[in-house]
């Protein structure tokens, strides 16, 4: 009998030089996480292939046959091991291009073996590249004893150089579970398992594995799904419920003279009905008497600015000061100068305070801030400095909140002996089942309407083939007075990469359109040559602004009209959405075009073809989520959510998320202070997985 804590280089197979491989590669340290590095698809080894029957266009194959003859070709770098193989239908080669000296050494002439991969067509002829190979005939694969459903795990080249392919990590995992004679441990209570049918833990565990049915299997991936983001959930809740105990929110239940006198007489248009629902479910928060911790979503233009004015106005009005903190000192400028005009001279003192503002002016700033004289700071993270001191500090709202840590946010906290209200906003729409998982502990609004007036950006996928087309539309727009963006994935030329880079096309922007003034953006200039090209841009001096995805978060260019982005389909679709929102700001209609070559492969077809079909964020970024996964969305990888989810997927796993973050209600709810018996192996396991090297602490 082992333990689950043992080393794993003690595990018959491993050794030393495989357990720091294992280390290196997957952060496999003892027997435990072997147990939880979970198959990635399952091969039904009751069907196996014909060679006669396969083509190179083919899915993964199993095949059952002997290697007739295999040799090496090529020197250095080209050399690879070709072995042919056969069933008696046919012949296919195997190739190796690397770990041939084990492959050398392990595979043998006319010995019988299955053999796993993707057939490929080379040269004319059907190959399978490193394929997976089953020793049949030395006796280490018995069909009798084995599960009906061959586990594929994930496995590196260097894995793969130390013999640690596919089916050497499911001997090991095998051998594993060999030793462990005894039932693994229950870790949910009988009332979850019963309620939500879950099938027992080591049930689960053994049939993730090595499932015997493909019910079985279907059944241990829904118990390890929910359990996973049950304790997930189970830990965002916690928090929820020991920050609500320790921190009473600051009382705001006024609504008075500066909020009313700017509501009626300085609003600039209508609110929507989802800015007035927001803005009723922030002013419920702020006099709860409970510290609002408050998420708001809206897209690009959707007037989140405007809510985040008024939020203001009701902790000024309860004699309170705010603050506004954006990623970028451009966008600080810009909050600072889209809240004066819509203020319009009324006596709301608004300051700005940057990394920039150095001297005298920082310093009488800091003074009056201190004196209670500002009512609304905007700035960058410069804001959480410890020198800035409030008089009375309410309400603290976070732009773009994703560019900001945790320890960022969190220094908010201490800017007033009594934590502020938090709001955090951002215009990269988060689907409802990543924000459960990232943000779940705080309460979500939404503004899913755009202000009145506003024409949706019509969206064209265009092919670099037609380039004349497309700047005839460009300067057809300049010509009516607009201005254009245009945005590039690189800033220089590649060796590796055709895509179009933005120095070659700055040059021949220039060349292009020799009557207008050009100008160039990029991550590697000095912030404030950025901001002077931006601003001249945004002051009508510069009528094409070229550019690399800085701008996705940036200016207000209301006169933009024309938004082309080059390389199309190096960018996710999210982060599409966000470069078009640059335009579509201003009465007149506004134009997105996607340019790519023609030779692009039909899931980019497809990606593309949802931004031309919509213009709904929320949509949009439900796809992205989909086709991407959480852990490669913007924003998601410093919450750890690519690290701490091993099986369950937020894309796809919505149904088993809801039932979770359920059950971890119930049990927040039902056993407040932890000292239920019932549920002692719950508060225990949840204590064993905040031990672990996952991150627990940025989800909360």
């Amino acid at each position: 009998m082992i333990q689950t804590s043992q080393d794993i280089k003690y595990l018959q197979g491993v050794g030393p030089a495989r357990a720091q491989t294992l280390d290196k590669e997957l952060a496999i340290h003892t027997v435990g996480d072997l147990l939880v590095y979970y198959p990635y698809k399952y091969i039904d080894r009751t069907r196996i292939y014909h060679i006669s029957d396969i083509d190179g266009n083919m899915p993964y194959v199993q095949l059952q046959g002997r290697i007739l003859s295999a040799d090496t070709t090529g020197e250095g770098r080209s050399r690879r091991l070709v072995a042919r193989f056969s069933d008696g239908t046919g012949v296919i080669e195997l190739v190796w291009f690397q770990g041939i000296k084990y492959a050398l050494k392990d595979y043998n002439i006319n010995r019988e073996y299955l053999v796993f991969g993707k057939p490929t067509i080379y040269g004319g002829r059907i190959n399978i590249p490193h394929p997976e190979i089953e020793d049949v005939s030395s006796g280490r694969f018995d069909p009798n004893t084995a599960s009906t459903f061959m586990p594929s795990y994930n496995t590196t080249e260097r894995m793969k150089r130390s013999g640690l392919n596919s089916a050497a990590m499911a001997r090991l995992t095998r051998r594993m579970f060999e030793l462990f004679d005894q039932p693994f441990a229950e870790t949910l209570t009988p009332y979850l398992t019963q309620h939500y049918h879950l099938i027992p833990y080591d049930t689960a565990i053994r049939n993730i594995h090595f499932p015997t049915s493909a019910e079985l299997l279907r059944r241990a991936q829904v118990r390890l799904k929910f359990e996973e983001l049950f304790y997930v959930q189970l830990n965002i809740l916690r928090y929820v419920r020991d920050r609500i105990r320790r921190y009473r929110g600051l009382v705001m239940p006024h609504i008075g003279n500066t909020f009313n006198t700017f509501y009626h007489q300085h609003l600039p248009f209508q609110l929507t009905g989802a800015q007035k629902r927001v803005v009723r479910e922030i002013r419920e928060d702020m006099r709860s008497g409970r510290q609002m911790n408050r998420l708001l979503q809206g897209d690009v233009g959707s007037g989140k600015t405007l809510v985040a004015l008024l939020s203001s106005l009701i902790a000024i009005d309860n004699g309170f000061q705010a603050c506004i903190m954006a990623p970028t000192e451009i966008l600080a400028e810009q909050h600072l100068q889209t809240l004066r005009n819509l203020l319009n001279n009324m006596p709301v003192k608004v300051e700005l305070l940057t990394g920039s503002i150095k001297g005298k002016r920082r310093q009488t700033i800091l003074t009056d801030l201190e004196a209670g004289d500002i009512n609304i700071l905007v700035g960058t993270h410069a804001i959480i400095e410890d020198n800035v001191v409030f008089a009375r500090m309410g309400l603290a709202i976070i732009d773009e909140q994703h560019r900001f840590g945790v320890a960022q946010r969190a220094k908010m906290w201490q800017k007033n002996e009594t934590p502020p209200h938090v709001l955090v906003m951002t215009a990269t729409p988060i689907p409802r089942t990543l924000a459960m998982t990232l943000y779940g502990d705080l309460d979500v609004s939404v503004i899913d309407e755009l202000p009145p007036g506003r024409k949706p950006i019509a969206t064209v996928h265009m092919f670099d083939s037609h380039r004349a087309n497309i700047y005839n539309k460009v300067l057809h727009e300049m010509q009516q007075g607009h201005q254009v963006y245009i945005v590039y994935p690189l800033i220089k030329e590649s060796e590796k990469s055709d895509m179009k880079n933005l120095e070659e096309g700055y040059t021949q922007v220039c060349r292009q359109f020799p009557k207008y003034k050009v100008g160039k953006v990029h991550g590697q200039m000095k912030p404030a040559e950025k901001d002077a090209e931006m601003q001249r841009f945004a002051a009508g001096e510069t009528q094409i602004l070229v550019a690399t995805t800085v701008i996705e978060v940036g200016v207000n260019v209301p006169n933009a009209s024309v938004m082309v982005i080059e390389n199309a389909e190096r960018f996710g679709l999210s982060q599409l959405h966000q470069l078009r929102g640059r335009v579509g700001r201003g009465a007149d209609q506004s134009y997105c075009i996607l340019v790519t070559n023609y030779q692009i492969g039909n899931d980019t077809r497809r990606r593309l073809q949802i931004m031309v079909d919509s213009t709904d964020g929320f949509e949009i970024a439900e796809q992205d989520l989909k086709l991407r996964g959480p852990g490669d969305l913007e924003g998601t990888q410093q919450s750890g959510m690519a690290i701490y989810l091993k099986i369950a997927n937020i894309a796809t796993d919505g149904q088993i998320l809801n039932l979770a973050r359920e059950a971890a209600q119930f049990i927040i709810d039902h056993d407040p202070d932890e000292n239920d018996p019932h549920n002692t192996i719950l508060w225990r396991r949840l204590k064993e997985l905040r031990k672990t090297n996952i991150n627990w602490g940025a989800i909360s």
